[in-house]
C-alpha cells in the first residue's frame, strides 16, 4: 500500500477544500446545523446534493461521457475524506449515486445510461432499493415479489421491506422473481421501477431512534416496461451481486470511517470535560483503555478501506472481500457507541434536548442507530458465510 499522494491528487484536494469552504453555510458545524425535523433534514440534504452537482462535484469517479469527472479511486477517497473533515451534510440520494448509478454504469443499456445517469447525478431522481422482503432478508435469493411478463410490460406484485428513503424516491431498483420454477438464484431479474406508477404504496416504519428512514413498499399490479430490466431476464442475481459489492465496498466504508472518527473525537472531548469525583472522567485508566480500543478499531477501519482501494488500483475485481470491510466496520462502530454509553454512565441514555444529556444527546441517538449496522447491507451472519465459503474455501 502506498499512503502518499501525488501532486495531482493534492491539487484535487486543494480544489475541493476551497470549493467546500465557499459552498457550506457560514458557521457550518458551529452555529449552523442540519434541521432536526426528519423531512426538513431530508430536503436540506437533497438541496446540498444539487449544490454539489452544480459545482461539478457529483459522481466524480463516473466517466466524463456520463457527466462525471473521471476521477481515480484515490481521488474518490480524497473526496470522502474532505467531505467528512468539514462535516458536510450527507446526501439523500446515496442509493442512487452509490448503488443504482454504479450498477447501471456496469450493466445497463446505452439507453438506460443516457436516461437515468444524468438524473441521478443531478439528484432530480432519488432512488431506493427493493431487495429485502419479510421472508427474504439475509436469504436474499428467496424473494417472492413476482414480475410476470405480458407483452412489452412486466406486472409486478409483492412487498419489499426496509426500503430506505422510499418516501422521498422517484425510482426503485428491485430484485423480482420472473421464473418461479427455476432454482431460486436463477429465476430472478433486476427491474427499475417508477415509484409514481399506479399500484405502488409506501408505509413508514418507525425505528427505535424515532426516525422513519425505513419503509414497507407494496406493489399491486404495477406495470414496468420491459425496457427497464437491467441485464437479461432471469440474470438478476448476477446484477444484484454487483450492487452489493458497491454497497459493502471501500467507498462507503471510508466515508463512514471518517465520520466515526469525528464522533470519537467528540466523545473524547466530552469525556475530558466531564468531572467524576475529584478528577475528570478521562483520568480513569479503564476509561482511557476503552477509548484507546475504539481509536485503534476506527483506524483499522480506515486501513481496511485503503488496502482494498490499493487492490482495485492494482487490477483486482470487486469480490467477496467487500464482506470483510462491511463486517469489520459495523461491529467496530457498534463497539465504539457501546463504549460511549458505558463510559458516560447514568446520563448517557438521556436524549436531547434535555440539559442532562451527555454530549447533547448525540451518543444516545448514534447508539440506537448503530443497532442496524450489523443487519442492513447484509447481516453479519451472511458476511461471515461469504468470507468462509468464498474466501477461505470452507464447506457450506
Amino acid at each position: 500500500m502506498d499512503f502518499s499522494y501525488s501532486p495531482q491528487e493534492e491539487g484535487f484536494r486543494a480544489d475541493l477544500r476551497a470549493w467546500l469552504a465557499d459552498a457550506l453555510p457560514s458557521g457550518w458545524g458551529e452555529t449552523v446545523f442540519e434541521p432536526e425535523d426528519e423531512d426538513e433534514r431530508a430536503m436540506f440534504r437533497l438541496a446540498w446534493e444539487k449544490k454539489l452537482h452544480a459545482g461539478g462535484w457529483s459522481g466524480i469517479n463516473w466517466p466524463v461521457e456520463y457527466g462525471g469527472r473521471g476521477a481515480t479511486l484515490v481521488e474518490r477517497a480524497i473526496f470522502a475524506e474532505e467531505m467528512a473533515r468539514v462535516g458536510a451534510p450527507e446526501g439523500l440520494n446515496i442509493i442512487g449515486h452509490n448503488l443504482a448509478g454504479s450498477t447501471i454504469l456496469r450493466h445497463g443499456t446505452e439507453a438506460q445510461k443516457q436516461y437515468f445517469l444524468p438524473r441521478i447525478l443531478s439528484s432530480d431522481d432519488v432512488w431506493c432499493q427493493g431487495f429485502s422482503e419479510p421472508n427474504a432478508g439475509s436469504d436474499l435469493a428467496s424473494v417472492r415479489t413476482r414480475a410476470e411478463r405480458r407483452g412489452d410490460r412486466f406486472i409486478v406484485n409483492g412487498q419489499k421491506i426496509w426500503t430506505s428513503f422510499a418516501q422521498y424516491s422517484q425510482w426503485c431498483f428491485a430484485l423480482v422473481r420472473t421464473d418461479p420454477d427455476a432454482p431460486k438464484h436463477k429465476g430472478l431479474s433486476f427491474l427499475l421501477i417508477d415509484m409514481k406508477s399506479p399500484g405502488v404504496s409506501i408505509r413508514p416504519l418507525r425505528q427505535i431512534s424515532g426516525e422513519c428512514e425505513f419503509n414497507e413498499t407494496f406493489f399491486d399490479d404495477v406495470e414496468v416496461p420491459v425496457a427497464n430490466i437491467v441485464g437479461d431476464i432471469n440474470d438478476g442475481w448476477r446484477i444484484a451481486m454487483t450492487t452489493l459489492a458497491y454497497e459493502r465496498g471501500p467507498e462507503d466504508a471510508l466515508g463512514r470511517q471518517i465520520r466515526f472518527s469525528q464522533e470519537l473525537d467528540k466523545l473524547i472531548g466530552t469525556v475530558a470535560a466531564t468531572p467524576r469525583g475529584d478528577a475528570m472522567l478521562i483520568d480513569d485508566p479503564i476509561v482511557r483503555q476503552k477509548l484507546a480500543r475504539a481509536v485503534t478499531q476506527v483506524e483499522v477501519m480506515r486501513l481496511n478501506a485503503v488496502r482494498t482501494f490499493s487492490k482495485y488500483l492494482n487490477g483486482d475485481d470487486r469480490g467477496p472481500d467487500a464482506s470483510v470491510i462491511k463486517l469489520y466496520w459495523s461491529h467496530a462502530a457498534q463497539n465504539m457507541y457501546e463504549a460511549a454509553m458505558d463510559i458516560l454512565g447514568p446520563t448517557a441514555p438521556i436524549a436531547a434536548p434535555d440539559p442532562l444529556s451527555a454530549g447533547g444527546g448525540r451518543f444516545q441517538l448514534s447508539y440506537l442507530q448503530s443497532k442496524a449496522f450489523t443487519i442492513y447491507s447484509g447481516s453479519s451472519e451472511i458476511q461471515r458465510n461469504i468470507i468462509g465459503e468464498r474466501m477461505l474455501g470452507l464447506p457450506r
